[in-house]
């Protein structure tokens, strides 16, 4: 992804969540101090998920990370901004008509909030498989690796496969700098 889609995508998760609510607006981050920086959109098939994935992923971040574009005042905010930017990526995952890639992002976070409440590492090999075969199915058995066995070693590996050891790498070590 160019620099210059990358500023735009940012833009229009912000723009976006500033023109919800003054809250929103108030949590954004100045344009010096965000740190634009996809993580798992790169690993995409399709560019056409790119919003979704990183919206999606920026309301992850609220609720388990260090986010990248908002610093809410304080963790109630975080939760519901996490919450509202969760549901817009969704929507817009749906609005490119693929109703596997929906289900896929509803597996993907499942699976995750699983994940972190057992206390669990796999989050970030169960976001890159995700991103890697976005609406193209056969991720049912990895993810029950992690879910069943506690094991993410199949979805790394299923990501790798997919997107390459490199741009999975990259991701994964954005992914973990920015979780707490």
């Amino acid at each position: 992804m160019s620099a210059v889609a990358s500023d735009a995508l940012f833009d229009a998760i912000a723009e976006g969540a500033a023109r919800e609510s003054t809250l929103w607006a108030e949590a954004l981050l100045g344009p010096a101090t965000r740190e634009p920086l996809p993580v798992f959109s790169p690993l995409l098939s399709e560019p056409r998920f790119a919003l979704g994935i990183e919206t999606i992923y920026e309301g992850y971040l609220l609720h388990y990370g260090r986010a990248r574009l908002f610093a809410p005042a304080d963790d109630d905010i975080a939760l519901l901004l996490g919450d509202a930017l969760l549901a817009h990526g969704l929507v817009r995952i749906a609005e490119t008509g693929s109703t596997t890639a929906v289900g896929d992002v509803a597996a993907l976070l499942s699976l995750c909030a699983q994940a972190r409440a057992d206390g669990l590492d796999g989050d970030g090999a169960a976001w890159a498989a995700t991103a890697a075969l976005l609406g193209r199915g056969g991720l049912d058995a990895a993810r029950s690796s992690l879910r069943d066995e506690r094991d993410h070693g199949p979805l790394e590996r299923l990501a790798r496969a997919t997107a390459g050891d490199a741009p999975v790498d990259v991701a994964l070590a954005a992914h973990a700098a920015r979780l707490v």
